[in-house]
């Protein structure tokens, strides 16, 4: 007789047991392959900005600020949001863990539409130089995991309305809150890269 929990699942490989922690791992070197990504482009921007001869797009001084803060200070701000969802559900109290969501979704919304609404008024396009393409390609990129992670969140708002879903645990939740504050972290060094160093 072994000494095993008959409720943890066993993998196909014998003698080889499943836990959430295994799956947390995985998902957290995926964003660490992500992150490395995300720096690769960083630092291409940054050694492109220090070579090139002409790195403003012509009749381009520079880019406002005042709008991408709002929607930094937008988007930041909704992963204490998460968090606060994240304690709900810890507490079971899932009606208001699904409102906090909810509103953790309709703030990575605004980020989306005000970017959307950023581009529609910039005066440069991606073919406008080296800085015109890096700009969207950074800023795009970012912005698809944005609505990823949205999307992810629906997905996770979706389930929460199945009956024992948390039964075996909340990875799923914690999952999607961990990447929301990956993206958050990395649109605060692009934000700083693009709009800040000017």
């Amino acid at each position: 007789m072994t000494g095993i929990n008959p409720e943890v699942q066993l993998n196909h490989t014998p003698g080889h047991v499943k836990h959430d922690g295994h799956n947390m791992t995985g998902f957290v070197i995926f964003l660490c392959s992500e992150s490395v990504i995300f720096l690769a482009f960083f630092a291409g921007y940054a050694v492109l900005k220090l070579t090139a001869p002409q790195w403003l797009p012509d009749g381009v001084d520079g880019l406002d600020v005042r709008m991408p803060l709002i929607n930094s200070v937008v988007l930041v701000s909704s992963s204490f949001v998460a968090y606060g969802a994240e304690l709900c559900l810890h507490a079971r109290k899932l009606w208001r863990f699904r409102a906090v969501w909810l509103l953790t979704m309709a703030m990575g919304s605004y980020f989306v539409y005000g970017q959307y609404i950023e581009w529609s008024e910039l005066s440069f396009s991606l073919s406008s130089g080296v800085f015109g393409g890096l700009f969207y390609l950074l800023t795009g990129f970012h912005g698809l995991h944005v609505i990823t992670g949205v999307l992810l969140m629906g997905l996770m708002l979706i389930r929460s309305f199945k009956p024992g879903n948390y039964d075996k645990g909340e990875m799923g939740v914690a999952s999607v809150s961990l990447f929301w504050h990956f993206v958050d972290v990395i649109w605060i060094l692009l934000f700083l890269l693009i709009y800040v160093w000017q």
